[in-house]
């Protein structure tokens, strides 16, 4: 199997930014955003992935509380905590490593995510159109297994997933010598850390993508894949 992977680095793209937050946003696809949207350098989705932003909140940022329809809104915290308000859960508050997915469905839902602290804190945000218009809309949190990759989203109805879909997205925790494969077309985003990624050496903020992957972390790691 091909083992060949492209790089893509957060650095190398145009931080910008809205409310409280600056972000880098690595993959816009053009069937959402528009044909012109990856000139920057960005990347296309996978599959019904369609957007992954690197955000940082300010010190007591927030978004804003504002709505979504027909997306699935997976949020990721890299760094320090978020106050969750919102018609899902509302106080359904994320540390360090939590998952959230938020399915906006026919019903949509309004949401605001806050940075309580007095330092800068990450999350990663990344979107899904979701393969059945009209779905109520529903609300998951995840905390990440350390040392294996823990699916928050995809995966077949008859094995109980959350959010069935073809499109699938696992986060790893993973400290150093641990490692994981997937065996099919990926996208993998490193928000924390570093490690081998078929065999090449990658860090915090690279984004990669090819036909499988075999990482093994040389650190402690928190890892982002999308396969389909």
């Amino acid at each position: 199997m091909n083992n060949q992977i492209e790089i893509l680095k957060r650095d190398s793209l145009a931080e910008g930014g809205f409310a409280g937050l600056k972000e880098h946003r690595l993959v816009k696809d053009p069937g959402l955003f528009g044909a012109n949207e990856n000139k920057d350098g960005s990347w296309p989705g996978l599959g019904r992935f369609v957007y992954l932003a690197d955000a940082r909140f300010m010190p007591h940022g927030e978004t804003g509380m504002h709505n979504h329809h027909e997306i699935d809104v997976i949020s990721v915290l890299v760094d320090g905590r978020i106050s969750h308000q919102g018609s899902l859960e509302n106080g359904n508050d994320m540390q360090r490593n939590d998952v959230q997915v938020q399915r906006a469905g026919g019903e949509g839902f309004s949401h605001n995510e806050i940075n309580p602290d007095d330092a800068w804190n990450r999350m990663i945000q990344l979107w899904v159109l979701p393969e059945q218009a009209g779905q109520p809309a529903s609300y998951k949190m995840y905390q990440p297994e350390t040392g294996k990759l823990t699916r928050i989203y995809g995966g077949e109805k008859s094995n109980n997933a959350d959010f069935p879909a073809k499109t699938k997205i696992d986060v790893a925790v993973l400290t150093s010598g641990q490692s994981i494969k997937v065996d099919e077309p990926f996208l993998a985003y490193i928000t924390h850390g570093k490690g081998l990624a078929n065999g090449q050496k990658i860090g915090d903020g690279s984004l990669i993508r090819g036909e499988s992957l075999d990482f093994e972390a040389t650190d402690n790691v928190q890892l982002i894949v999308i396969h389909h």
